[in-house]
């Protein structure tokens, strides 16, 4: 087997093999569609030359291939060789459990001892198991599948105009796979050699969702066992054609020692109508024998026709073997509802009437946990009017959680990081259905792309904070590889922080408008004075009393401190006197006129809240008034120009 595919870290040998330059011509649209049904003759000749060879192989096998079988996952060895890798892992083979959570478990007691042969024991390989791990920084299958759209939104700039995600059955045995599908620019060899990699990435616009190179391998292997990639790539003139595997089935089953990708090139000839392989004859028959053992396409001519309907440019990924839940069904529901993908959610049984629970229950923030096609309707703040997601064939309406807001406020935060300072706004409101639905959160978004929805910053005992939503666009905080959260750094705790604020804020000024109380703090509990210490305060009683408050005020914030544990040994304890519980009547005065100020302006804050909202209200009605007004007039004086 050559470099294209054999994926190594801290390799530079990959770049012993060249593909030989062809010559650019100029494609005609009338080759582009089932050019690859027409001539194959020299891929037929050469696999009939190697024929007798091959079968000579075959015959050491200690397991035979049945193309019938009722599971790629049943399958035996596979026939390729190479000097470079070794069966004879000390690894002992996986079972292959159709759950996730359980196909990683391996017996290791003999350790993981690599045997590298030829020589090329200067570099690390990776091993099979880390296609397994490296997945399970996916804890939920929709955030994995995500990852694969953002790959398709990210080739907009390259023209494409959709998505499809379906489901379609593995014609070896039947079972369900799942298909996603764009017209986006497509790969050529190269870049679906590095597609396949790990660590590559081509994306180097700000506007591009992917940066790590890791989120086709880890979204592909959370959703199941295998996968296969067709991409079509044309560029001046020049069309190819690539088809890689990555199977996890293929490299356990095989007991190899590192991870190994099938994939055959190749590229239109003008002249003769037909497609020529790259990489040479006999790497490439020993990919397309790979590829033909352990994809769900027995023949080669089924393999091409996974490009009849892509048209010049696009890319095909169909997972299949896909993981099983608890119950041994597939973790992706497909016949719930003919029109969607769901995932098995237990709902909590909420303790409220049941009305009120169907309201909590039928929101999007709780259905988007379990309905694919309610978490696409919200992944993507905006997308361009000439881009759609198609879900099972029918597109995907996208919907803007801000519209489902009321009393909405934008607030201006300004977040410093990396020496400058951010400007933007949050929207915030209460939901619609608030108070009678217990939801809250934020939506924080990073280049448009769904990161945390739902994001609860704030935990609430007395119903404070409750109802509260916002929408956030936080391009300056870096999401983490799975883009489910954001990298915990200080930056991020800041932000934290200051929505929590921004939470309690809203709500202490907003609360009453939908029928909730303001929290009220505790009042000041009014001590009498001790007996002894009942008589007129002259100067010097008065002057005494004052430092008794001070005292009292010292040996207060030291209790706190106390209770707190912080910087008072846990040993110390602190105890009152009577003289340390008199209380200036004067001083008790003040108090209770400053509480009647604050309710003051509190009352009168809340008016002027109720005033600005009216007046809002009030400038948009005038304003559809105006255009109102307008429209009236142009069609009467289009009116008057007729009678004329």
């Amino acid at each position: 087997m050559g470099s294209v595919e054999i994926i190594d870290l801290l390799s530079s040998d990959d770049e012993s093999e060249k593909v030989a330059p062809v010559a650019i011509v100029k494609l005609e649209p009338e080759y582009v569609t089932g050019a690859e049904k027409r001539c194959l003759t020299s891929v037929r000749r050469l696999a009939k030359h190697k024929k007798s060879s091959q079968r000579q192989h075959e015959a050491n096998e200690n397991v035979s291939y049945n193309s019938n079988s009722s599971s790629v996952l049943e399958q035996g060895p596979s026939p390729v060789h190479d000097t470079g890798i070794s069966y004879a892992s000390s690894i002992c083979e996986a079972p292959l459990s159709r759950q996730f959570w359980k196909a990683g478990n391996y017996d290791d007691g003999v350790g993981s001892q690599i045997t590298i042969q030829g020589g090329k024991n200067n570099y690390l390989h990776v091993h099979p198991m880390f296609l397994h791990s490296n997945a399970t920084s996916h804890k939920w299958a929709f955030g994995a599948l995500a990852e694969l759209l953002d790959n398709a939104v990210d080739e907009i700039q390259n023209g494409a105009t959709f998505v499809s995600v379906d489901k379609i059955s593995n014609p070896r045995d039947g079972s369900p796979a799942l298909l996603i599908h764009d017209d986006g620019g497509g790969m050529d060899p190269e870049a679906m050699r590095r597609c396949m990699s790990f660590g590559f990435s081509d994306k180097n616009s700000k506007l591009s969702i992917g940066q790590y190179g890791n989120g086709f391998k880890t979204s592909s292997m959370r959703l199941g066992a295998d996968a296969i990639v067709f991409s079509r790539h044309l560029n001046n003139g020049i069309l190819t054609q690539s088809i890689g595997l990555l199977s996890y089935t293929f490299l356990m089953r095989t007991h190899l020692d590192r991870i190994v990708v099938p994939m055959v090139n190749y590229e239109f000839n003008t002249s003769t109508r037909s497609l020529d392989m790259l990489n040479g004859n006999e790497h490439f028959m020993e990919n397309l024998s790979l590829l033909l053992r352990w994809s769900p396409y027995s023949s080669e001519t089924d393999l091409l026709k996974q490009f009849d309907n892509m048209g010049s440019h696009g890319t095909k990924v169909i997972v299949y073997n896909l993981w099983f839940n608890d119950e041994g069904i597939t973790e992706l529901d497909f016949d719930t509802d003919p029109k969607d993908i769901r995932i098995a959610w237990d709902i909590k049984k909420l303790g409220t009437k049941p009305a009120l629970k169907r309201i909590q229950e039928e929101h999007i923030a709780e259905r988007f946990r379990y309905s694919l096609r309610v978490y696409l309707s919200i992944l993507y703040l905006r997308l361009p009017t000439t881009f759609q997601i198609i879900l099972r064939g029918e597109a995907v309406k996208p919907h803007s959680i801000a519209d489902d807001l009321k009393l909405v406020q934008f607030v201006k935060y300004s977040p410093q990081c990396s020496g400058h300072v951010e400007e933007l706004y949050v929207t915030i409101g209460f939901l619609k259905e608030a108070p009678d639905i217990n939801i809250h959160g934020f939506n924080v978004y990073h280049k448009d792309r769904l990161i945390l929805p739902f994001w609860k910053v704030v935990r609430y005992l007395d119903s404070r904070g409750r109802g509260v939503v916002g929408i956030m666009q936080a391009n300056f905080i870096e999401p983490t590889h799975d883009k489910q959260d954001f990298e915990k750094t200080s930056l991020f705790q800041k932000v934290e922080a200051r929505l929590k604020e921004m939470t309690w804020e809203y709500w202490d000024t907003h609360c009453r408008l939908i029928g909730y109380r303001p929290e009220t703090k505790p009042r000041t509990p009014v001590i009498k004075p001790h007996p002894s210490l009942q008589k007129p305060l002259g100067y010097h009683n008065k002057r005494k009393t004052d430092e008794l408050i001070n005292l009292q005020k010292r040996k207060k914030h030291a209790s706190e401190e106390y209770l707190s544990g912080i910087g008072i040994s846990q040993n110390k304890q602190i105890t009152t006197t009577p003289a340390d519980q008199v209380v200036n009547p004067e001083t008790l005065n003040l108090i209770q006129e400053n509480k009647k100020l604050r309710a003051t302006c509190l009352e009168f804050e809340r008016r002027g809240e109720e005033l600005n909202f009216k007046a809002t209200e009030l400038r948009s009605k005038i304003e559809e008034a105006q255009h109102e007004y307008n429209r009236l007039l142009a069609e009467l004086q289009a009116l008057d120009v007729k009678e004329e």
